[in-house]
């Protein structure tokens, strides 16, 4: 998967798609909590599988498709995080397995 540079929150893209539809009347037909609805629009909540299969069905698109765009919003926010350096894991029979 190629990384995109500071990707959207898929909630904003969701907003795009819900274009005159209330999160109300969305939240309704998708059969979820308005209030849930309204946090992954307002970009403080992510995209759950549920949620993507849910929003999938409603757009006439794949799950996949809100799935990879929260994965590629919070692997950005991840890789913006300091951490400390990790060493390579690699057991003996992992090494035995794939020549290098």
């Amino acid at each position: 998967m190629t990384r995109m540079h500071n990707p959207p929150h898929p909630g904003e893209v969701l907003r795009e798609y819900l274009g005159n539809v209330s999160v109300t009347e969305a939240a309704v037909k998708l059969g979820v909590n308005r209030a849930t609805l309204s946090r992954v629009v307002a970009g403080s909540s992510g995209i759950s599988a549920d949620m993507a299969y849910r929003l999938g069905d409603a757009f006439g698109t794949s799950p996949e498709l809100w799935g990879c765009m929260q994965l590629q919003y919070d692997l950005y926010q991840a890789g913006k995080i300091k951490r400390p350096p990790i060493n390579l894991i690699v057991s003996k029979a992992y090494r035995s397995r794939c020549p290098r």
